[in-house]
């Protein structure tokens, strides 16, 4: 009872359990895939903007897995995020679909232009 209530406030406990992991598993990558896969687990927390933690755990989970098959290989950094790392991980994120915290304002933007439509744009 007191589980789903905290859940409730704080959001799902087995999300942070499986986040806590594959953040661990980012951690104990060998140099230098650990410090790339942490830059590029940085930036897609910043600005990957996604909202819904199944998303965000399912994505965090395939980065892990992408770093950890390329340190397992051998395979040279820029063989993986190119010459554009910024690039590498938009379109990275582009594969994960989910809530944005930008689809309020999307949502919002399109009902302003629609109701100006509606109001013949005047003011």
């Amino acid at each position: 009872m007191v589980a789903k209530w905290i859940e409730a406030l704080t959001g799902s406990l087995e999300q942070k359990k499986q986040y806590k992991q594959d953040r661990a598993r980012i951690e104990a990558l060998p140099e230098p895939y650990a410090t790339a896969a942490k830059a590029t687990h940085r930036y897609l927390l910043v600005s990957g903007g996604i909202t819904d933690g199944d998303t965000l755990v399912t994505m965090f989970g395939d980065l892990a897995d992408l770093w950890e098959r390329a340190a397992v290989d051998g395979t040279p950094l820029r063989d993986i995020v190119g010459d554009d790392p910024v690039e590498f991980a938009e379109t990275f994120a582009q594969a994960y679909s989910g809530k944005q915290w930008i689809d309020k304002e999307r949502a919002r933007l399109n009902k302003a232009i629609a109701d100006a439509e509606r109001g013949g744009g005047e003011q």
